[in-house]
This record gives C-alpha cells, sequence and structure tokens, in this order.
C-alpha cells in the first residue's frame, strides 16, 4: 500500500528538473549564434567573391578559424535542443521520443567532429 501523497510523487520530477538548464541553453545559444551569423554572412559572401586560396588563407587565420569552428558546434548544439524539444513536445511513444532523442544526440554530434575534421584539413592543406 502506498502512503505518499500525489504532491510527494511528483516532486523531483517534471520540466523543473532539468528543463531549466535546456531553456538557458536555447536561449544563450541563439545570443551566441547572432554575432557568429553575422560574421558567417560575411565569409559565405567572400566565398562568392575570392578565389579559393584566398579563401584558405583568410580561413586559417586563428580569428577566423576558431569564428568557423564556434558557428558550427553553437549551431549544431542549438539545432539538437530545438528538435529535442519538438520531439518530446509532440511524439507519443516514449520508446520512439528517447530512441529519436539519442539519434538526434548522435547525428549533430558528429557533424559537429565532422566541421572540426574539415576545417583542420583545409588549415592544414593551406599551410
Amino acid at each position: 500500500m502506498e502512503y505518499r501523497t500525489p504532491l510527494a510523487k511528483a516532486r523531483g520530477l517534471g520540466s523543473a528538473k532539468s528543463g531549466t538548464t535546456h531553456w538557458w541553453m536555447q536561449r544563450v545559444t541563439a545570443v551566441a549564434l547572432i554575432p557568429l551569423s553575422f560574421w558567417l554572412i560575411l565569409f559565405i559572401n567572400q566565398l562568392f567573391n575570392a578565389s579559393y586560396v584566398d579563401i584558405k588563407q583568410w580561413l586559417i587565420s586563428p580569428v577566423n578559424f576558431t569564428l568557423l569552428l564556434a558557428w558550427a558546434f553553437t549551431g549544431f548544439y542549438h539545432a539538437a535542443l530545438g528538435l529535442q524539444v519538438v520531439i518530446e513536445d509532440y511524439v507519443n511513444p516514449d520508446w520512439l521520443k528517447i530512441a529519436l532523442v539519442w539519434i538526434i544526440k548522435l547525428t549533430f554530434t558528429g557533424m559537429a567532429i565532422a566541421s572540426l575534421v574539415f576545417a583542420i584539413r583545409i588549415a592544414i592543406s593551406a599551410g
């Protein structure tokens, strides 16, 4: 027989358990993506107007290299957080919800790692 009240059963559960950190990280990455996206627009504009050699030289600059990776990692993390919320809100079977969240996390982690590898390859080939 269970002698706990419904409130006692619910303590420590629900959105207040880990949702606050998730919510804050979604906002922090959104704010971080604003200046990084302005930089990315300048980078894409340069891609249309400069030669391949010029782009490689521009990209191996420590500042530009760091900003490219910051945009990639922040963008992938922000996208994964957003898709996780959509899945948690709209997918009903719990097993499917868990599987999709894991697939999203693994996919975006792989894409972030691939971005790092490709950026390093460009930097090595330019040097």
